[in-house]
């Protein structure tokens, strides 16, 4: 019997175009999960496990075929950040095996869970390539162990740190995908977020095999020149998951926020048509976009 990942991928093959879920750590913090100072809404699966997989359940329910975890601030240097390293391993597993709770709650089975893997640092100071290589590898194991299927790298910002994730990450033996966030320069270069141009970056990931790449946490307006920079030097399954962070205003305190004024669901589903035309094969949102942006998007692919 094939499993859901092979289901899933003979789907994009066959030129599905599958639907993942929208954002996590705002929308639990939108229900009333407190930030970690420097470790975001990281610490949700153990401080509100029944508000986290409410979200998974939600975004389920709304039409997504894949959910991401909510670990996407659960690397071991930003727990350091936040004074709760102690939490490293709970908190990953926790953090898949809600989603995995969420699925299992649902009426589909098949859908995916993806373990989410990033290294943004809210402080700014990032570990050494080797000590990164280290807690990646084994947060991707703990991921593997608590149930996921997938593991989908986020907010890849730079070539070295990406590389060394992703050498971590694929120790499981579990399908790597990468997420990549890009800007465009002054120039019009289509880049990283740390400013190295989109063509180095696939050069390097050419060393792998990559099923998938998506433009991720990448404002909206940017996304379909991204697509155009990624489809020049990349012919594998493409994604996109764009944020639109509107007018961020601060709460309660200078380490939370909500995202006012943000692309309505229906406008995001219009713009949303012209990244399907560029042929891409995932979609769905990311910060400040929530479940009715999945709504939105489900009902007119299933139209």
């Amino acid at each position: 019997m094939l499993n859901r990942y092979q289901k899933l991928a003979t789907r994009l093959d066959d030129g599905e175009l599958i639907l993942i879920d929208g954002a996590t750590g705002t929308e639990i913090e939108r229900r009333g999960v407190p930030q970690l100072e420097n470790a975001w809404n990281g610490g949700g699966a153990l401080s509100h496990p029944d508000v986290v997989r409410e979200v998974h359940r939600d975004y389920i329910g709304a039409g997504a075929q894949i959910i991401i975890s909510n670990t996407f601030a659960a690397s071991r240097h930003a727990l350091d950040d936040a004074g709760v390293a102690e939490h490293f391993d709970a908190l990953n597993r926790r953090g898949v095996e809600l989603a995995v709770e969420a699925r299992e709650r649902s009426a589909n089975p098949d859908v995916v869970v993806a373990g989410g893997i990033s290294y943004w640092s809210w402080t700014g100071d990032k570990p050494g390539l080797n000590t990164l290589n280290e807690s990646i590898t084994e947060q991707a194991k703990i991921m593997k162990e608590a149930g996921a299927d997938l593991l989908m790298l986020e907010m890849m910002v730079d070539i070295d740190r990406m590389c060394v994730t992703l050498d971590g990450a694929m120790t499981t033996g579990l399908p790597v995908w990468v997420g990549i966030t890009c800007t465009i320069d002054n120039q019009g270069i289509v880049c990283l977020r740390n400013g190295e141009p989109l063509p180095q970056a696939l050069d390097a990931l050419k060393n792998y095999e990559i099923p998938l790449i998506s433009i991720m946490h990448t404002e909206v307006d940017l996304i379909s020149d991204c697509l155009s920079a990624l489809k020049n030097d990349w012919d594998g399954w493409t994604g996109v998951y764009a944020h639109n962070q509107g007018d961020k205003s601060r709460k309660r305190s200078k380490h939370e926020w909500v995202f006012d004024g943000v692309i309505s669901p229906n406008a995001y589903r219009d713009v949303a048509k012209q990244w399907r035309a560029q042929d891409i094969n995932m979609l769905g949102c990311c910060c400040g976009l929530g479940v009715e942006h999945i709504k939105a998007l489900n009902r007119y692919l299933t139209a």
